[in-house]
């Protein structure tokens, strides 16, 4: 996937997110880390899908953790990268 499709891409789905989302996804990126085995995407790598984190990950302020949103946006978010990839 070229850069500005990645951004665009990235841009939908943070529009996804509500603002309890983006403060939850916030405090997630605060934390720096993300624990073992959360799931999450990361929104420069998107063409990577989702990951399961198998030891502590630097989160370093662009990864989605499936904990920071409801399972109805998580859903959605799932739906757009496997649109994007089909």
């Amino acid at each position: 996937m070229d850069k500005r499709t990645e951004y665009r891409m990235r841009d939908r789905i943070l529009d996804l997110l509500s603002d309890t989302e983006i403060a939850k996804t916030s405090t997630a990126e605060a934390a720096t880390a993300l624990a073992k085995g959360t799931e999450y995407i990361d929104l420069d790598a998107l063409d990577e899908g989702v990951h399961t984190a198998t030891g502590p990950v630097d989160s370093a302020g662009h990864m989605l953790p499936r904990s920071a949103v409801h399972a109805a946006t998580w859903d959605k978010i799932l739906a757009m990268l496997a649109a994007r990839s089909a």
